[in-house]
């Protein structure tokens, strides 16, 4: 049996925490043996619990590939989307890898799951049992159904047919997120929750890319990746299965995707440097700034703080943030990457078209930045914690604490920390984006290699080292 996780999504509903860089999977807010853990972190150890984590590939885009390193690590399997295109072309991206490269037969079983859901470890357990089902019920798709605790219009409904004697639910068909009205209905009809939960046999998917006419080699699929159309598995592929059957999940089930839902989680009320009183009620405040935040006198709000802005919002009300947020274009002021993280600390334009962005950049021990170069800016670095390598146009020394690199347009240059390394970058130019680095080479073996001598100090008049 294989494992596909799928990663993806904007994280729209949860702002200012989550962003186009760091999607809710990623927010590590949820206790855990007295630190605290993501959605992803926290999947991925009771995956790892189950020993299935092995056969377990992430389908995902370029947007997360850092920040999946960072908190899974580098050993993770993973399919790269070239854009974002929905659930049903991940999949199918996904289907393509795992029968042209890595060569699996037609009856290997397949099951896909969201990176998120917030389960205990009996729900793995059941999961692996979805590979017995299918090939026990000769179904085309096998699903974990919940049943609901309340009306929902976020979910999707199994409805199993009547007179059901068998220890699995045949399904009869699907509502996707119905109205409040219709799934009270719904529920007086023992429909299940769909939890995202998908298993069939490999060679079932790759049979509806060819009636789709679509490439099954994995690379062939990636040129027309573009053209699919963008829909969910769930709208694309169980209308047109014949037979569905589901086992039910009995268990704690949630999907943690709203401010209201999160913090039933957070095992604490506040998290950072804030300040509640005691006459809130129902209020989690979460600060990511290094500034002090005193809520006073609030109930059932939502206080939170990060580098990407400021939300505060009743509970009930809090899943609108994506609808009001609808033409928000701001970069991602906080990332984490494979090597440490940055926040965005000011971004200055100026009306000649001239900017000055200022960050701070960590880069955890034995880690490195790529050697690049850039066209539209030039930067300057202030070391201000740590010693690291520094490579320049060729040249290798050792910098520390208190050290200014001065960096000008078009120079190639990458650092590595020796010891954890914190860096005030001022980035200067006329185009301050990621399409501006020109990634030469990524890991230091081979930066070393081209640069191939340390000195103790520079003579190239085009950059200086000040110490301070």
């Amino acid at each position: 049996m294989k494992l596909i996780l799928l990663s993806g999504g904007s994280g729209k509903r949860l702002w200012p925490l989550s962003n186009d860089a760091r999607s809710k999977q990623f927010l590590k807010v949820l206790p855990h043996n007295g630190s605290l853990e993501s959605m992803a972190q926290r999947v991925w150890r009771q995956l790892k619990e189950a020993h299935l984590h092995q056969s377990t590939l992430i389908a995902t885009n370029s947007t997360q590939i850092d920040m999946i390193h960072s908190q899974l690590g580098t050993n993770v399997s993973m399919v790269i989307e070239p854009e974002r295109r929905d659930t049903f072309p991940a999949v199918l991206l996904s289907a393509s890898y795992l029968y042209s490269e890595q060569k699996m037969g037609t009856e290997e079983v397949v099951v896909v799951l969201p990176i998120d859901p917030y389960v205990e470890s009996s729900f793995f357990e059941r999961l692996a049992e979805l590979e017995t089902l299918l090939i026990r019920s000769k179904a085309d798709l096998a699903l974990i159904g919940v049943p609901p605790l309340f009306p929902s219009e976020k979910y999707g409904y199994m409805v199993p047919k009547r007179m059901d004697k068998e220890d699995y639910l045949n399904i009869c068909y699907f509502k996707e997120k119905p109205t409040t009205e219709e799934a009270a209905r719904l529920v007086s009809e023992h429909a299940y929750w769909n939890c995202g939960v998908f298993a069939f046999k490999l060679g079932f998917l790759v049979r509806m890319m060819q009636e789709m006419e679509l490439p099954t080699n994995y690379h062939e699929l990636l040129h027309v990746y573009k053209d699919l159309e963008k829909i969910s598995f769930d709208y694309a592929v169980l209308e047109k299965a014949k037979q569905i059957v589901a086992l039910p999940y009995n268990g704690p089930w949630k999907d943690l995707g709203t401010w209201n839902t999160l913090t039933e989680e957070m095992g604490s009320r506040q998290i950072g440097h804030c300040y509640v009183s005691n006459d809130c009620h129902n209020t989690h405040v979460v600060n990511e700034l290094n500034i002090p935040v005193a809520v006073i006198g609030l109930e059932n709000t939502v206080v939170a703080v990060s580098p990407d802005g400021i939300l505060v919002t009743e509970k009930d009300s809090s899943p609108t943030i994506k609808e009001v947020l609808k033409h928000h274009t701001l970069r991602p002021m906080y990332e984490e990457r494979r090597w440490g993280w940055y926040k965005v600390l000011d971004h200055a334009r100026q009306v000649n078209g001239h900017e000055v962005l200022t960050k701070r950049i960590s880069i955890k021990p034995g880690y490195n930045l790529s050697y690049q170069k850039h066209f539209a800016r030039s930067e300057v670095w202030t070391i201000i914690k740590g010693e690291g390598l520094f490579a320049f146009e060729g040249t290798i020394r050792l910098v520390q604490s208190g050290d200014v690199l001065v960096i000008p347009l078009g120079t190639k240059h990458a650092i590595k920390a020796i010891s954890e390394l914190e860096i005030i970058e001022v980035q200067s130019g006329t185009q301050l984006v990621e399409e501006d680095i020109i990634r030469l080479y990524m890991s230091w073996e081979e930066i070393e290699e081209i640069c191939g001598n340390h000195e103790d100090g520079y003579t190239d008049s085009t950059m200086r080292i000040v110490s301070v």
